[in-house]
């Protein structure tokens, strides 16, 4: 069975991940190889960033590993595209590093990234075609697949880079979503429709790239040791785009079931199920920045994962509900190629509600504090919890990056509550 292979080169990235990552841990912590807490920062103690040093040597590995195996030989049959995407890799983490370290402008590391982008296209990693009506496949000209392409990789790479804000996050995010799309390319290539070599290169990374994150996950677990930093989510974000193009782009749609119309257009929309998270929070900040007149690489605190937290969420559970979400909408596209449609709309139906329910469930909470606080007797609780309730403090400033309120805050709020008790008393006959 191909799957030994594919569990084989899985293996050994997570172990050379986990190793080398454990190593920059001691080292890091030994030499305080750190950076200092910045304001939008959600962990209240410095922690190493290098982490995506420790996954991308991990996945070198395994693809070393992996060339030597006789039943891959054809993965690496292509040697273009293999030097492609370790180069492309090279320039992210480079890129990620220097970045971690000197603190990067956005337009330089935007430069770097489309450079690995265009890398990866240049040595016919991209999109060659999209699914049209009726099993068609779409042609455009080779220079809009090549943009096209591009533009999707960068996309991918700064989406995840953007939810690396909490511990765990991305690593989680990013298996969830590699599995579900490894199982969608693996089950589809054991059909007899031509489609693929019985291995192939985006099966490849897809299950390396799940070894190197599996292999850092313990030591990014909440509270994390070690952070990938930008280094490793615009790894991650790159290699999962070069699994998803390598094989979406040149899928055949014509070749699957006439019964339907919406399979011939999964190999499209998985890719972005599996990236609704990340794409969405990458959408909604763009958009927030831009109508603020910033630059859309502006760094902020009004990100999904910080929302969460201030909804009421724990740490832990902010990132159990990124993970739900992801895994809620990639299994529930995939449900719809391999069972019944109402089956799928039921499932993906009842998953989104749980979801939804568990994602805003903290605010009737929240509510039920912040009335009880704010009607308490004068002298019944501190200025400092009075004014983490209260929605007129500047503490509750959607521009603000900290959470806390100085003790000047606290205590204008804590006089705010007493007049409006005072004026409430004094107008009662």
């Amino acid at each position: 069975m191909r799957i030994v292979f594919y569990v084989l080169v899985a293996g050994v990235a997570a172990l050379v991940t986990f190793a080398l990552a454990l190593l920059i841990w001691k080292l890091s912590t030994k030499y305080r190889l750190y950076p200092k807490i910045r304001a939008r920062d959600v962990h209240t103690r410095p922690t190493p960033r290098l982490g995506g040093v420790a996954m991308f040597f991990g996945v070198l590995v395994a693809f070393a590993i992996g060339s030597q195996v006789p039943q891959l030989s054809i993965v690496f049959s292509e040697p273009g595209k293999i030097l492609a995407v370790l180069g492309a890799a090279a320039i992210i983490v480079g890129i990620g590093v220097a970045d971690d370290i000197w603190d990067l402008d956005w337009l330089t590391k935007l430069a770097g990234q489309i450079i690995a982008a265009a890398l990866l296209a240049w040595q016919g990693i991209q999109i060659t075609q999209l699914p049209g009506l009726q099993h068609t496949a779409l042609i455009l000209s080779p220079y809009m697949f090549l943009a096209i392409t591009v533009f999707l990789v960068v996309l991918v790479m700064n989406a995840l880079n953007f939810i690396d804000g909490l511990d765990g996050l991305v690593a989680g995010v990013a298996i969830i979503a590699n599995s579900v799309f490894f199982i969608y390319s693996y089950i589809v290539t054991y059909q007899p429709t031509g489609q693929s070599a019985y291995f192939n290169l985006p099966q490849f990374v897809s299950a390396v790239l799940i070894g190197a994150c599996v292999g850092f996950l313990p030591l990014n677990w909440h509270p994390a040791k070690l952070f990938m930093g930008d280094a490793g989510a615009l790894l991650v974000g790159l290699l999962m785009a070069t699994s998803t193009i390598g094989f979406t782009g040149t899928f055949d749609a014509a070749t699957l079931s006439d019964r339907k119309l919406l399979p011939a257009f999964i190999p499209i929309l998985l890719p972005f199920a599996v990236l609704l998270v990340p794409l969405l929070d990458f959408g909604l900040a763009v958009f927030r920045r831009l109508r603020a007149g910033k630059s859309p690489f502006s760094a902020d605190r009004l990100h999904l994962h910080h929302r969460l937290l201030d909804m009421g969420h724990s740490h832990l559970h902010a990132v159990l509900i990124f993970y739900a979400w992801t895994a809620t909408a990639s299994v529930g596209l995939l449900l719809f190629l391999f069972t019944p449609s109402w089956v799928a709309i039921v499932v993906t139906a009842t998953g989104l509600v749980i979801c939804t329910i568990v994602t805003l469930s903290p605010l009737s909470r929240r509510k039920a504090v912040e009335a009880a606080v704010q009607s308490a007797p004068p002298g019944s609780v501190g200025p400092r919890d009075v004014a983490a309730y209260d929605p007129l403090d500047a503490a509750a400033d959607a521009t603000d990056v900290e959470s806390s309120p100085t003790e000047a805050e606290a205590e204008r709020a804590l006089k705010r509550v007493t007049r409006a008790r005072q004026r409430k008393r004094e107008a009662t006959p």
